[in-house]
Order: structure tokens, then C-alpha cells, then sequence
């Protein structure tokens, strides 16, 4: 029979495939990407194409298919019953390509593909970008979007493989990863302190300057100051960033509720009330199972369980 026909047809007692009916392996390495990230946007940006474009592909991988691959809820877009079946094909596609992909590369347990992670500025820096920048110097193939954000973890699908987050754990449709505690304590600069002097007790910072996140743009209540049961400041300086909360400090604008990680031990800041005042708060990385199946996360989620194990102490100071 003619290659070109592609019907079921019998030959020598075995039938064979009809290829047409076949879903595209493409369509399903792009549901596999939509059950990881949870919305068409992010999943385009990733893949470099439009929200349309993906809308058209799980629309078309439906129809091969005879049924709904997915599903919206009050999270996102979620996997039907035969989204899963679909999904579990395409891990196995991604795990082949991924295994051929190394073996062409630097090896054939070089890690591959786009991991999109988001993270708190500070934590960020100071933690997950050496990790990441170390893991992809292991696995060239492997490529890496970081995303600052300091909020918690999502109620919806957030957009990303790997969220890492502060503070209380709230909602339950996810896996959290326990990463660290960290301490938030009270800093001034040698100026501000040679000009002001410091505080004999929590009471007597109403009578210093303050410096903190934003208060009606915070998202984690504990790393704002209404929180802390520090009385009001005689002035405040608020800022979304906590490098410029850092660089607030270091120029004499107060006292700052800072991450001991970022300056303890530095000369330019000086421990304030220590004995009388800290907070410790968990960082978690928080991922779906779908995205905690994928290889390169699992490799990213580990990489930073090393970076903390290596830097215990600078987390202590």
C-alpha cells in the first residue's frame, strides 16, 4: 500500500497506524507547558509565540483527542481527566527529547528547556541567582527566567515552574518546599547612629526615623513595621524595594527592619536593640506537582537547598 495514503489498513495480520489521528506531539509538549505555568500568557512568553496561537493548539489537540484537555477554575486553567492522560505522553516526549538533547550536548545528563521562577528581590540575589547561575554553568542547555516578587504564594496558577516565597503557608492546592528561616532585626548606619544615637528601648524608636517596604503595597504583612509592635516612627521612608530599603539605611535614613542576610556583619550597619527585638520568618519554594515532575525544576528546587545548606552562617548572623 502507498506511504502516502497513512489508513488503517491489514498487513501481514497486524494493523497499521493512522498517523493523522495521532496527536501532535508539539500540541502536547505546549498542554504540558499550560498545566506547569497555568495560564496561555505565560506559557506564550516562554515559548516565544502568542496567547492565540496557544489557544488555537489545545483547541486543535481537543479535537484530535475527542474531549477537553483542560479546564478553568477558580486557579487557573487545570487538567481534565484526559488532559492528565495527555500530560503523562507528553513527560515522556519531554523526558526522550531531553535525553537526546544532552547526548548531543555536553552530555547526556545535561538538563534542557525553559525554567521560570519567581522570588523576593533580596532572597533572589543573595541566594537563588548564585544557585541558578551555578546550575546552568552544569547544564548549558538549561534556561532560566527570574522574576522578583515579594508576595505569597499564589491562590491562582501564578505563571511560573517555581515560586520561592515568605512567610505563612496559606493555600493547599500546592507542594512547599522548606528552604530556610531568616531573621528580620533592626539596622542603622555608624552616621545615623554618631547623629541620633540609638534607641534604650522598643519605645524610643517613635523617636527616630523609619525605614520599611511599603506598607499598603505588602503583600506579606510580617516584613512591614504595623506588624512588628514597634510604636510609629517620627518619619518614615517606605520603598517596594529592599535594596533601596538597604540603600536608605546605609545613607542615614532611619533605623530599617532589614534581612540579616543582606547586611549583617557589614560596617555599614549597625545591629540595633538586638537582645530586645528580631523576627524569624521561612522561605519556601512552592511549586504544582505538574511542574515538580519536570527534571530541570527538581534540579533547580535541589540547587537551592545547596546554596542554603553551604551559607548556614551568613542566615544565623
Amino acid at each position: 500500500m502507498p506511504w502516502q495514503s497513512r489508513t488503517a489498513d491489514q498487513e501481514d495480520g497486524r494493523e497499521k497506524v493512522d498517523v493523522n489521528r495521532l496527536p501532535s506531539p508539539d500540541d502536547l509538549l505546549i498542554l504540558l507547558t499550560v498545566a506547569r505555568l497555568g495560564r496561555f500568557n505565560a506559557v506564550a512568553e516562554t515559548l516565544g509565540t502568542t496567547h492565540t496561537t496557544i489557544s488555537r493548539r489545545i483547541l486543535a489537540l481537543d479535537k484530535q483527542l475527542g474531549g477537553r484537555t483542560l479546564e478553568r477554575s477558580p486557579h487557573g486553567w487545570e487538567l481534565t481527566e484526559l488532559g492528565s492522560r495527555a500530560v503523562a505522553a507528553a513527560e515522556a516526549i519531554e523526558a526522550t527529547l531531553g535525553s537526546l538533547a544532552g547526548a548531543i550536548g555536553d552530555g547526556e545528563h545535561s538538563l534542557s528547556g525553559m525554567v521560570r521562577i519567581s522570588t523576593s528581590d533580596g532572597f533572589g540575589a543573595e541566594f537563588v541567582a548564585p544557585a541558578l547561575v551555578r546550575l546552568q554553568k552544569e547544564n548549558p542547555l538549561l534556561d532560566i527566567e527570574m522574576l522578583s516578587a515579594t508576595r505569597k504564594v499564589s491562590q491562582n496558577r501564578s505563571g511560573v515552574d517555581l515560586e520561592v516565597v515568605v512567610g505563612r503557608m496559606e493555600v493547599t492546592n500546592v507542594q512547599p518546599i522548606f528552604l530556610t528561616n531568616y531573621f528580620l532585626r533592626l539596622y542603622a548606619s555608624p552616621g545615623y547612629v554618631r547623629s541620633r544615637g540609638l534607641p534604650a528601648a522598643l519605645d524610643d524608636v517613635r523617636e527616630h526615623g523609619f525605614v520599611s517596604y511599603v506598607e499598603s503595597a505588602l503583600q506579606v504583612a510580617e516584613l512591614g513595621h504595623r506588624s512588628s509592635q514597634l510604636p510609629a516612627p517620627q518619619s518614615s521612608f517606605q520603598a517596594t524595594s529592599v535594596f533601596a530599603q538597604v540603600e536608605a539605611v546605609r545613607h542615614g535614613a532611619g533605623i530599617g527592619l532589614l534581612p540579616n542576610f543582606m547586611v549583617a556583619n557589614k560596617p555599614d550597619f549597625v545591629p540595633v536593640l538586638p537582645e530586645l527585638f528580631q523576627r524569624q520568618l521561612p522561605i519556601w519554594a512552592v511549586a504544582r506537582p505538574e511542574s515538580l515532575r519536570s527534571a530541570s525544576v527538581r534540579a533547580v528546587v535541589e540547587a537551592l537547598k545547596a546554596e542554603v545548606s553551604g551559607r548556614r552562617d551568613i542566615l544565623a548572623a
